[in-house]
């Protein structure tokens, strides 16, 4: 059995920020005891989760009805199509929005939705893209803040991206090319035309938008908000805040654009997104992964994450010239997080050496942040792990002040 494993079993008697035993059990079986430690046979690490849902960190632990529903799926056949279609239905029934379909992620999400905007549900049209664009439409405009890696997964559809600043360069830029209009949610107050303004002008000119929304949930609402407020179709990843398959994303959004995005997915041979396959376990998981969100308790989470994130902060701020900062980003993993700064005359440790520490100690801590700050958060956090963390912060900085740790 792990270090890891060991540590968690020996402060699971101690009290976890008033979680009851109900909250503590639907947090991942870190204490379950498994035939083989496949990890440790190939030599991989684990780590606990301080830095957030990143792809290249595995993003997040699956809920435990998502891995019983996974579990469920592997050892039954169904018609992929048919589940397709039906767990699509109850999607829309949830989000509210008119149709739905489980990507093989965000990035998946944004590609297929924008192969369905330039083929429709031809499959001749399909074929063609992205090598031969004749008779189709070939252009898609974004913001140029909002121009960011992602943009590749339009691309992936043989499509050129326009780059606009204002809304008058963006209506200048709409011709008979313009395919459709793409949106970043997570930069949306770095761009001069906000979200409404976005879908104001599409309608105007009666062009799909979409609005790419992976890692903008919390909070529960942005779920339907952005198909509500007007965008043809929307992306989530299903492996972030969703705590759904890491595999597996949403696109959500009008009926006709849906069900053109799906004629160029698997099953569907000859088409751009061939390879994002998704099967029964994802597409199950998936729904399973938004009904307990939708059922959970997302005030008692919040408070559960403020009083870990608190924690940290006042372990760090024990050490004279620690400065801690709990903030909540305004849009993108909006959820309580904190930034330390400290006087490195006299603490003396770089924020990069720090984070070094964290990761090659025992046990092995991810964290985020530049060259000015050492950066937290805790929501992909097992309960329990945060006293952990606060410990190893507070060791770290007290080591390099030359004090003793509190």
């Amino acid at each position: 059995m792990n270090k890891r494993r060991e540590i968690l079993k020996g402060i699971a008697t101690l009290p976890l920020l008033g979680l009851t035993a109900s909250d503590l059990l639907a947090r991942p079986a870190e204490e379950k005891d498994f035939n083989r430690d496949f990890f440790k046979e190939l030599g991989v690490r684990t780590f606990i989760n301080a830095a957030g849902t990143y792809t290249a960190l595995t993003a997040s632990l699956p809920h435990p009805e998502v891995i019983d529903a996974i579990n469920y799926s592997a050892l039954q056949f169904v018609n992929l199509e048919e589940l397709q279609d039906k767990v699509g239905e109850r999607l829309a029934e949830l989000l509210k929005c008119e149709a739905a379909m489980v990507t093989a992620g965000a990035a998946s999400a944004i590609t297929l939705g924008t192969a369905g905007v330039i083929t429709g549900a031809d499959f001749a049209k399909a074929d063609q893209i992205p090598t031969d664009m004749t008779g189709l439409k070939t252009e898609v405009i974004m913001q140029k803040a909002h121009r960011i890696g992602y943009a590749h997964a339009i691309r992936n559809c043989g499509v050129k991206i326009i780059e606009v600043g204002t809304r008058k360069e963006l209506e200048t830029a709409i011709n008979d090319k313009t395919a459709m209009l793409w949106f970043l949610n997570a930069n949306n107050f770095l761009g001069k035309i906000k979200d409404t303004e976005f879908v104001e002008v599409a309608k105007k000119y009666n062009i799909p938008c979409m609005n790419d929304c992976a890692a903008d949930v919390p909070p529960v609402e942005n779920l339907w908000k952005y198909t509500q407020m007007g965008f043809d179709l929307v992306c989530f990843s299903g492996g972030k805040g969703l705590r759904g398959p890491q595999s597996a994303g949403l696109l959500l959004g009008k009926k006709d654009l849906i069900a053109a995005a799906r004629k160029n997915a698997p099953p569907n041979g000859s088409t751009v997104g061939r390879g994002m396959k998704v099967n029964k376990e994802e597409i199950l998981g998936m729904l399973v992964a938004i009904e307990v969100y939708l059922n959970r308790d997302h005030k008692a989470d919040w408070t559960l994450w403020e009083n870990q994130v608190k924690m940290i902060s006042d372990a760090a701020l024990s050490v004279p010239g620690v400065t801690p900062e709990i903030h909540v980003p305004e849009v993108a993993n909006h959820v309580p997080s904190i930034r330390l700064r400290w006087d490195q005359t006299k603490i003396k440790i770089t924020p990069d050496a720090a984070r070094d520490a964290l990761r090659n100690g025992h046990p092995s801590i991810e964290t985020v942040g530049g060259s000015e700050s050492l950066d937290m958060t805790t929501w992909m956090m097992i309960p329990g792990e945060e006293r952990i963390v606060a410990k190893r912060v507070n060791e770290i900085l007290s080591d390099a002040a030359g004090s003793t740790p509190k």
